[in-house]
């Protein structure tokens, strides 16, 4: 079977690997154009592209694939790259561009999508975040047959995995990048014996990108959702606050007991964390970073930056 791959990040490039290593043919890769990256603000290939490269498999690097848009030779390129393909079926992970009408038709087999949730439910660009802060007790995979809707297709294999009340973005990240390369392989063993089925029409949530003023934590909401939303934004784009003008982030922290106090007062800082009153709950800072400086335990933490009780956090930091 000749399997074309779009895909960008990590999530993607473990979807390759495992591809792969099945033994199936990757005649070509799609992936973005390589980006400023690092302090240098170098151009950098994406994880996909470094695989691609390093196994000797064709790369191609449009900026849209539409042919009447933007950047018509690069569309029209990429279509001469697929036809020369001749794949079976095209595999779309976190890919980042829109797949126009005349690619889902061209593989035989159709596009076959790798969805980092449970559909419909976080359709869209950051499924697993936006189930960590909705709170969700699961997620999984789904892979998809692809239409001209956002994530609308109807499902070929789907597999739940459990939220874990510590887990954060990154976390849970890899462990659906691992489940969704072992179901696409799966999917591909299985081709033109599983039945589509249809998304249910109740239940359908999107999962909007994740932006970089979310960073800035509100204490006048429950403790409980900024201490979700704290594993949501890790590794990116972080959560901030700010006390006395200094910008902080913070890395870990833990929902305490109501106390009636102003949200974003301090009533408490020692070895175990530093306690601040939000509209629901405290919400306890136990791992925490100033700019130019390492992540820090709390105790750690307050011997180099002073926090005292009576204090009040800024009413939302900066992100």
């Amino acid at each position: 079977m000749r399997i074309v791959f779009a895909g960008t990040p990590e999530f993607a490039q473990q979807a390759l690997a495992a591809l792969h290593a099945a033994g199936l043919e990757l005649p070509l890769v799609l992936t973005q154009p390589d980006r400023p990256a690092g302090r240098g603000l170098k151009l950098q290939a994406s994880p996909v592209k470094q695989f691609a490269l390093e196994h000797g498999i064709e790369v191609a690097q449009p900026r849209s694939l539409r042919l009447d848009g933007k950047y018509p030779d690069d569309a029209a390129a990429a279509q001469q790259a697929l036809l020369q393909a001749r794949p079976d079926a095209m595999v779309v992970a976190a890919y980042g561009l829109i797949l126009p009408q005349w690619v889902l038709d061209l593989p035989r087999l159709g596009c076959l999508n790798i969805h980092a949730s449970l559909l419909p439910r976080w359709r869209g660009a950051a499924p697993i975040h936006r189930a960590i802060e909705a709170g969700d007790p699961q997620t999984g995979v789904t892979i998809m047959q692809m239409d001209a809707g956002l994530d609308t297709g109807a499902m070929l294999l789907t597999q739940i995995v459990p939220i874990a009340a510590d887990d954060t973005t990154a976390r849970l990240h890899d462990k659906l990048a691992a489940l969704g390369a072992q179901l696409i392989v799966q999917a591909l063993a299985q081709a033109g014996t599983l039945t589509p089925t249809a998304q249910p029409a109740e239940g359908m949530t999107y999962a909007a990108k994740i932006d970089k003023a979310e960073a800035a934590l509100d204490w006048r909401v429950p403790a409980a959702l900024l201490e979700r939303r704290i594993r949501a934004f890790q590794p990116a784009p972080g959560a901030a606050v700010s006390i006395a003008g200094t910008a902080i982030k913070i890395w870990q922290a833990s929902v305490q007991p109501h106390a009636q106090a102003s949200p974003g007062t301090v009533l408490a800082a020692d070895e175990q964390g530093i306690d601040v009153a939000t509209a629901e709950g405290v919400l306890r800072l136990e791992r925490l970073q100033k700019a130019g400086s390492k992540p820090l335990q709390a105790s750690e933490f307050l011997r180099g930056f002073a926090i005292a009780p009576g204090q009040c956090f800024d009413a939302k930091a900066a992100p």
